[in-house]
């Protein structure tokens, strides 16, 4: 049975092929591959030999399984993976079929849709509108920022998804250098801090720091000031030295 959409989510594609056998996820994809233990774990690192496997099981082309995995996404980033689907698009994905997942989907680093641009809505419930969406043209640099390091290995001066990481994790924010803290229209990376961490009731973790759709805004903000303004003024090191 081909693959024939490209863009959606491997383990969905494979959950889509065992229910109609009547079988197990996990059965239907040992089926060709044998030594794996999850269908997230396959779908996070898929080797060239299982990428060609899975190619040959579903009639496609390994390039396109690769594109419906995240084998190929920076290890940095791979925490902003969601585990379940948290957001969609409405024009992409307006029921496409049944119980399918894009991959999108899972990318916790995005507000926008990677296909057509759009923003991205909650799945499955009324979204909550974001407190932070004066800043939107900020967060979309660095959600570009994000999008360069996990799908193409393109970073600048260090790894956008450490300061994410370094954002998020700051339970008291420490003094950062002047030059880096000031950001557009007078916000400052301490402000996004404080004001983050309040509206959340359960606060991200190291192992999974994705946060809801109408607060990314201020993250990926924070992470496109502390980049601009820490590569201008040769902070770089000094701004992600703290944890």
């Amino acid at each position: 049975m081909a693959i024939h959409v490209a863009r959606h989510l491997m383990t969905s594609t494979v959950g889509q092929h065992a229910e109609f056998h009547a079988v197990s996820p996990l059965v239907m994809l040992r089926h060709g591959l044998p030594e794996t233990s999850s269908p997230r774990a396959a779908g996070l690192n898929l080797n060239g030999d299982q990428v060609i496997r899975l190619a040959h099981i579903f009639s496609t082309e390994p390039a396109t399984v690769r594109r419906m995995s995240f084998s190929n996404v920076a290890m940095s980033s791979r925490r902003l993976i969601a585990a379940r689907s948290l957001q969609s698009c409405t024009a992409c994905h307006p029921g496409d079929r049944a119980g399918a997942v894009l991959r999108s989907q899972l990318l916790g680093w995005r507000i926008t849709c990677p296909l057509c641009g759009g923003l991205l809505r909650h799945t499955g419930r009324q979204g909550v509108p974001s407190p932070f969406s004066r800043y939107h043209k900020t967060a979309l640099i660095g959600e570009r920022l994000l999008d360069d390091e996990a799908e193409r290995g393109v970073r600048t001066w260090t790894s956008p998804a450490e300061i994410a990481r370094i954002l998020l994790m700051r339970r008291v924010p420490r003094p950062v250098p002047e030059a880096a803290n000031r950001g557009d229209s007078g916000c400052s990376v301490q402000s996004f801090q404080i004001s983050m961490v309040s509206s959340l009731r359960n606060l991200p973790t190291p192992a999974s720091p994705v946060l809801p759709l109408h607060l990314r805004p201020a993250l990926l903000a924070g992470v496109a000031i502390v980049e601009r303004r820490a590569s201008r003024t040769g902070d770089a090191r000094k701004c992600c030295a703290a944890k």
